[in-house]
């Protein structure tokens, strides 16, 4: 007997709403929820489904009826191929308002939180070109598009040097241009790829593990300075020199030039050596006066104008007075303990990276500030009772944990020692809706402030204030 095919068309079907992970939200005639990743909210259209699950649907929009008002054209030509930038065709202040609407829904439908008015969401000024660090990968069989497959003509050189299809971890698309970094970045990995193909240097083969070029790493910091990190799957000196020279010639604004020979399965650097071959091995990014200092490992906030502008609103929310004591969970590299510092008597900073906690002390002796301390483990065994008891008990806790939120522990810990005020900084609002009812039996939620970090995606940051009832 023929398995019955589970794919449907539903026709003339409206958007209604944009959901979770950047997708658009329709109805289908029998009442499931129909997840898109083609559409947006006010597009009237024809869905051919993809899975059908027991509650909900997933398709795509095959003819489109009528369009949206909420519609822009692209900015990106590689928009629709390439996954990071799943809302360019969304009107910015559209983008915005469902981010905002994402915070409010997760903190009171999930977490069963009484809110305040929420803040509006603070959006970021560049809207485009805002991130400081970009990572390409190189692949000697790039990502056709359907157009070449279709067409006679014979394809010749595969290389490409750009970001994974979504879904497809051997599968690379050729970027030209990228708007999400600014210059020379583009440049940068546009002559690279060239001199490489010209001089017959042999892209990565993911799945053959072959191929001498693996990755490009750039940052650029709002002081003017840049790092490139060009990563290796083995060593040619004479290759690998070729290519550093032509750089170092092409580009001298570039001040840190580094690389790396990895010969494992996978592309992280963390236990990898870097070797700095021209410049300095850091850059340093500059935020009210205070430095930064970023080595090739090192993790900085991508969007570094509005991180300025989260710091701001975390250290507003805090209420500092120059007399409290402050904890700062999941700190990183100390980024936000330090640009809190001056209004706080002590702060003490918890990460689990060692480097991470390297970088928080480089930092703040070379920053001069000696009201800092910083200590490396798993927050849930770091954050117990006899640390506080050695530390001292916090009027103020920061917290900015990663996207899984909180570990229950760390929750009970601070419900035991019930600071005054906790600020929480999240980057997944649905957890912190977890964590935050967990804690409403004693916070209640004073202020909530989203922040958009990423325009053009669904990723969305929030700043919540809680205080004792």
């Amino acid at each position: 007997m023929a398995r019955k095919n589970k794919k449907q068309v539903f026709e003339n079907i409206e958007v209604i709403d944009a959901g979770a992970k950047g997708k658009s939200i329709a109805k289908a005639p029998d009442g499931k929820i129909i997840f898109l990743s083609n559409a947006v909210p006010g597009d009237v259209v024809d869905i051919q489904t993809t899975k059908k699950r027991k509650a909900y649907y997933e398709g795509s929009a095959i003819v489109f009826h009528s369009k949206s008002d909420k519609r822009v054209d692209p900015a990106c030509k590689h928009f629709g191929t390439c996954g990071g930038c799943k809302w360019q065709f969304m009107g910015y202040e559209h983008q915005l308002a469902y981010k905002e609407q994402e915070v409010v829904n997760n903190l009171t439908r999930l977490g069963k939180i009484e809110l305040p008015t929420v803040t509006p969401i603070l959006g970021s000024e560049n809207q485009f070109f805002y991130r400081n660090k970009m990572e390409f990968s190189f692949s000697d069989s790039r990502w056709l598009t359907l157009e070449e497959i279709q067409s006679d003509t014979e394809i010749g050189n595969r290389n490409a040097l750009g970001f994974h299809i979504p879904g497809m971890w051997d599968k690379i698309l050729d970027i030209d241009k990228c708007h999400l970094q600014e210059d020379p970045s583009n440049a940068i990995r546009n002559k690279v790829k060239t001199f490489a193909t010209e001089n017959n240097l042999p892209f990565y083969n993911a799945r053959n593990q072959s191929g001498f070029l693996r990755t490009l790493m750039m940052r650029i910091v709002s002081t003017g300075e840049i790092m490139v990190l060009i990563q290796f799957f083995y060593e040619d000196v004479k290759k690998r020199t070729l290519l550093l020279d032509y750089i170092v010639s092409e580009f001298p604004e570039i001040t840190s030039l580094q690389y790396v020979v990895n010969t494992k399965g996978n592309d992280t650097i963390y236990d990898q050596e870097v070797v700095c071959y021209h410049g300095k091995d850091y850059i340093e990014e500059e935020m009210e006066g205070l430095r930064f200092k970023i080595n090739a490992k090192s993790f900085y906030q991508t969007n570094s104008k509005q991180a300025y502008e989260l710091y701001k609103i975390t250290r507003d929310f805090a209420g500092l007075t120059g007399n409290e004591l402050v904890y700062d969970l999941y700190t990183g590299t100390g980024t936000i303990a330090q640009f809190v510092a001056k209004k706080a008597k002590k702060v003490i900073g918890v990460e689990a990276v060692p480097e991470a906690i390297e970088d928080a002390k480089e930092n703040a002796k070379r920053n001069n500030i000696d009201n800092v301390a910083f200590y490396v483990g798993d927050m849930k065994k770091v954050f117990t009772t006899e640390f506080i008891a050695t530390h001292g008990k916090p009027e103020v806790v920061i917290t900015d944990p990663p996207r899984d939120g909180m570990h229950k522990d760390v929750v009970g810990q601070l419900l035991n020692i019930s600071p005054n005020k906790i600020v929480y900084v999240s980057c997944n609002s649905a957890t912190q809706a977890r964590d935050l009812s967990l804690l409403d039996s004693m916070y209640k939620v004073t202020k909530v402030q989203p922040v958009d970090m990423f325009p053009q995606t669904h990723h969305v940051e929030n700043v919540v204030l809680l205080e004792k009832r």
